[in-house]
């Protein structure tokens, strides 16, 4: 596996599968992120680390588009326009929750030196995707 950063979209993994949705004709981009999630999700045992990649990358899709969300990554992230995705927030809640947890593969790789920068940006998307009570403001500091 290839990993250059402790983004959503700095592995070789996400990268491809961000390709893959660009490849995808427009209707049916909603409908691979939906997939990605729903399959990390409902998935038990051991999660392995490129199904994990996959989902982390569609999480920061979803969030990219609540408010505070980061936009993806210009080099390696989608490039095509994305369908609004915001619906998608809990499944992407419940896909990240599956990754952090308990066999992962991918929790047992971050596990060494920048692991704590990776997972502080997992946790910072989780925060952009839980649902705001209405009439909250979101802070900009």
């Amino acid at each position: 596996m290839g990993t250059w950063g402790t983004g959503p979209f700095d592995n070789d993994t996400a990268a491809d599968w961000c390709n893959d949705l660009d490849d995808a004709a427009p209707a049916g981009r909603a409908g691979i992120v939906r997939g990605t999630l729903a399959r990390v999700a409902a998935g038990e045992g051991y999660l392995e680390a490129p199904e994990a990649d996959e989902a982390v990358a569609a999480a920061a899709l979803v969030a990219a588009q609540c408010p505070g969300g980061e936009p993806p990554e210009p080099s390696y992230g989608p490039e095509q326009p994305l369908p609004d995705l915001t619906g998608l927030r809990p499944l992407a809640l419940e896909a990240l929750d599956r990754v952090m947890s308990e066999p992962s593969e991918l929790l047992e790789l971050w596990a060494g030196s920048d692991g704590a920068s990776w997972r502080a940006g997992v946790e910072r998307m989780r925060r952009t995707l839980l649902p705001r009570p209405p009439g909250e403001q979101l802070s900009l500091r």
